[in-house]
């Protein structure tokens, strides 16, 4: 199993990081140490001093893929939920300075939290499906799959044409604005339309 992350896919985030919009998909990948399920607590790293939270609508593979056509893409996933990129801000911000790959602040442990996930078909409209996140009951970042620049069949096609899917892979398809630090203590509930699917502690 292993997370495929997808950057820049809102507008609105990528204004607010001053990243200019991509005219194709942008993505990295965490490994499966990343992935944190059952609402475990997040544990802040000491190696960063701004870990952000990115919510993120997350597909989960259901087939093996590569090169997969776009009008095809749908039958790779059959299952939708909601999870937490978690960013270590201060880190990233050096390695683009310099240049250099940032996956030291993306992909660290425990920096993907996942929450239930929801059979597709229970969606009427994947392209809107509204989602948010609270900290401590104050929503900080709302969105809607409409908004995003890049639809999940076109992450599919793209992403398989350079790295083979597989069974229980997980597609984290892109944040909207608001992201921000997280802090000892905080609480954070992630939701599509009004269900809560992810609900932990920062320790």
């Amino acid at each position: 199993m292993k997370v495929i992350a997808i950057g820049r896919n809102y507008a609105d985030h990528a204004k607010e990081l001053n990243n200019p919009l991509p005219s194709e998909p942008v993505f990295f990948m965490k490994p499966d140490t990343a992935i944190v399920k059952g609402n475990k607590p997040f544990f802040l790293p000491d190696f960063s001093h701004e870990i952000h939270h990115e919510v993120e609508i997350v597909l989960k593979i259901n087939k093996v893929g590569k090169n997969i056509a776009g009008k095809f893409a749908h039958r790779y996933f059959g299952e939708i939920g909601i999870g937490i990129d978690f960013t270590a801000r201060d880190i990233q911000a050096k390695c683009k300075e310099k240049g250099l790959p940032w996956e030291i602040a993306k992909a660290f442990d425990n920096s993907a939290p996942v929450g239930e996930f929801l059979p597709k078909d229970q969606f009427t409209d994947l392209n809107d499906i509204n989602f948010r996140l609270a900290i401590n009951g104050i929503t900080v970042q709302k969105g809607n799959t409409s908004d995003t620049i890049f639809k999940f069949d076109k992450l599919i096609e793209y992403v398989s044409k350079y790295v083979t899917i597989k069974l229980g892979d997980l597609l984290f398809t892109g944040t909207p604005s608001g992201v921000g630090p997280v802090k000892i203590g905080d609480h954070l509930q992630a939701y599509i339309e009004d269900k809560c699917l992810l609900d932990f502690h920062v320790r």
